[in-house]
């Protein structure tokens, strides 16, 4: 069976409390296998029979809405997904990695999009931003505490949902897929 990761969004921030057993427990009362977190902040592998990413971050959305009340985008990628999205980021190794950040997208922008977002932050940090494939590579430079760049505003202009990891915690997930 292939190993895939889910990327939850919006867990443990603004009021969406949930540790990361109760998940666990969760996702394997639905029959997904090989159930484990990776740092706790809603990073999930598991096995599941080969079936597009799409589909299964609908299944795992639904999943979080109906036990939990939670309402989440889930980005789910297969492990060559992941090592694609992180060896494509054009920051890895020039920016610190936790600086270095992969926004998993639901879908894929069209290009005017990602230029609207470059015209419409222009001026507003030294960010550094480059449109992948379903990703949005960003290095935070001064950290994404210190950001004016923040998922409401990449959602609004890009037209999609999106939930970031830094290169460090995913290259951590990547060792253990």
């Amino acid at each position: 069976m292939p190993r895939y990761c889910a990327f939850f969004s919006s867990l443990n921030v603004g009021g969406n409390r949930l540790t990361m057993e109760e998940l666990r427990h969760a996702l394997r009362r639905e029959e997904i296998g090989n159930v484990e977190t990776v740092i706790a902040s809603g990073n999930v592998l598991f096995d599941y029979e080969d079936r597009p990413t799409e589909g299964l971050e609908e299944l795992f959305a639904f999943i979080m809405a109906e036990r939990f009340d939670i309402d989440s985008f889930v980005a789910i990628r297969t492990k060559d997904e992941v090592r694609a999205a992180l060896e494509a980021n054009p920051f890895v190794g020039f920016g610190e990695d936790a600086q270095v950040h992969t926004h998993f997208l639901q879908s894929q922008p069209p290009q005017e999009n990602f230029e609207a977002l470059l015209a419409a932050y222009k001026g507003r940090g030294e960010e550094k931003l480059a449109l992948g494939t379903r990703c949005l590579f960003v290095d935070y430079v001064h950290g994404v505490g210190q950001s004016r760049l923040t998922p409401a505003f990449i959602e609004r202009r890009l037209g999609c949902p999106t939930t970031a990891r830094n290169a460090r915690s995913l290259g951590r997930i990547l060792a253990k897929m």
